[in-house]
């Protein structure tokens, strides 16, 4: 059956941006689609509130798409004594593994290797961490079915999972399990869709020019239409942007870059590398494979000053830090030739202050201002839900509107079920872990057009199926919709240049694009 209420696309936009045009006023006005954000509109729509959230870009457009694809269980947090952080964590990972999307996350394994660098005294430390790490699934009441438990490696069990891990000397690894997404971006469309089906209007292309206690000015970018938004209450989402729509958000962002290397450079992986970074006793680099011929390796965490871009570039000092990083613990070094691409984005930080980004703390703060508009800032993408939740909670607390409790633990997105019916869809097993119960539509596709089952470029995994289906399900609107976040192609340059045509020829017979 077609996803009708959930369908993000063209005409669906115009209807309902229409519609708040002529004076339509709505319980909350957000502002932001990223995680977040989307997760705001979910939130207040399934109270009850009638919603609009509106994006100056598109669906993950800014920091939600440049993550590590992971779904933390804050094992950082507790090193560094924030036991309430890394708490939240775990629980949200539970609740993203068991009931809300267990089609986008799945357990991903790591190992770090105990090269020579890595004391024994450091080796110990790390393994009471993951232990701590256990205890807090267990207090999350995540099953040991979904995340299983740490234990040492052999030096022989490592290489097996690692062979491209430097022999000499290796004394082993320590094995741990956390949550892998199927793509970051995948979950925000996923969250976004889900608000609409329960009437959230969904709005990209739709920047806000002015906030206020009872709206926006705002300006469709598609077209140049000014608008003015009525809402009874805002909350502002905008990320790294959100010091800019309301002032006293004092933000510091910090940028995080990945490099993007070849699956064969690194011999095979069977699971990720933590690589520990040396005077660091709680940071690591993470190589994480991603199943379809890249591994990410990341992450940086440098101060960020100055104007606030579109899409943060990674500075070559980085780029050079992460590859020293990775060729510490590696047999053969990895050139920079096997750099596919590299992306970085900013953290939404709270200024507190600090000396460093890296000990700013991640805990996410809900600001109010004078005029009553609720600002959520910080956080971590895995905690999204509760921020959402903390965000509408305290819009409910000024009075203005009246709605029950969050409901958002228990509401599945668009595609989920449990891993038992997902094994049984009659689909390719890649789309099935990026769209869950939809999968067997989108292969569908391929009976009235045969060319959808094609793949997007010579060698790619991406089908045109997706493509057409993000152009009428999922709100994408161009060719950068489509290549760099209803599916990732765009992460290196050579793959989205090849996939450009396949991506403009789908547009063009739907008639959907936009300057």
């Amino acid at each position: 059956m077609t996803p009708v209420r959930s369908s993000l696309n063209a005409a669906r936009r115009a209807r309902e941006l229409d519609a708040l045009a002529v004076g339509e006023v709505v319980d909350v006005l957000v502002v932001g689609l990223g995680a977040t954000g989307a997760g705001v509109a979910l939130d207040a729509a399934s109270r009850g509130l009638s919603v609009a959230a509106i994006d100056a870009r598109d669906l993950a457009f800014g920091t939600s798409r440049w993550s590590s694809k992971l779904v933390h269980g804050g094992l950082r947090y507790l090193a560094s004594g924030q036991v309430d952080v890394a708490h939240e964590s775990a629980v949200e990972r539970g609740v993203l593994m068991a009931r809300t999307a267990p089609h986008l996350v799945r357990a991903l394994p790591f190992v770090m290797p105990l090269t020579p660098l890595v004391s024994r005294s450091q080796a110990a430390l790390v393994r009471t961490g993951l232990q701590a790490g256990d205890a807090l699934r267990v207090a999350a009441r995540t099953p040991r079915a979904l995340l299983p438990g740490p234990r040492r490696l052999s030096s022989v069990e490592t290489l097996r999972l690692a062979p491209a891990l430097r022999p000499y000397g290796l004394r082993g690894g320590l094995l741990s399990w956390d949550g892998q997404l199927a793509d970051d971006a995948r979950l925000v469309t996923a969250i976004a869709r889900t608000a609409a089906a329960h009437g959230a209007r969904i709005l990209t292309r739709v920047r806000a020019l002015r906030l206020d206690g009872s709206g926006a000015q705002a300006r469709d970018e598609s077209t140049g239409r000014e608008i003015t938004l009525r809402a009874r209450t805002v909350i502002n989402a905008a990320g790294v942007w959100a010091g800019g729509l309301v002032d006293g958000v004092r933000l510091r962002p910090s940028r995080g870059t990945h490099l993007v290397v070849r699956a064969e450079a690194l011999g095979g992986l069977g699971a990720g590398l933590h690589i520990p970074i040396p005077g660091e006793t709680n940071r690591f680099v993470l190589v994480i494979p991603q199943g379809d011929g890249r591994v990410y390796v990341g992450l940086t965490d440098e101060p960020a000053d100055g104007p606030i871009p579109d899409v943060p570039e990674p500075a070559p000092a980085e780029i050079g830090f992460l590859l020293d990083i990775l060729d510490s613990a590696l047999d053969v070094p990895v050139r920079r030739a096997d750099v596919l691409g590299a992306f970085a984005g900013l953290r939404p930080l709270l200024d507190d202050a600090h000396g460093s980004t890296a000990d700013i703390s991640r805990r996410h703060a809900v600001l109010t201002s004078p005029d009553g508009i609720v600002t959520i800032v910080g956080g971590k993408l895995t905690t999204y839900r509760r921020m959402a939740e903390d965000a509408v909670d305290a819009v409910l607390a000024g009075g203005r509107l009246t709605a029950g409790p969050s409901r958002t633990s228990r509401v599945p997105l668009v595609g989920a079920a449990r891993p038992d019916d997902l094994a049984r869809l009659d689909a390719p097993r890649r789309l099935v872990q990026r769209y869950g119960t939809e999968a067997p539509l989108l292969a569908a596709l391929g009976r009235d057009d045969p060319s959808l089952l094609e793949p997007v470029a010579p060698g790619s995994p991406v089908l045109r199926a997706e493509l057409a289906w993000a152009v009428r399900h999922e709100g994408a609107l161009d060719a950068s919709d489509l290549l760099d976040r209803r599916t990732r192609v765009g992460l290196v340059a050579a793959d989205r240049a090849a996939a450009l045509p396949a991506a403009e020829a789908l547009l063009a017979a739907a008639g959907t694009t936009v300057p």
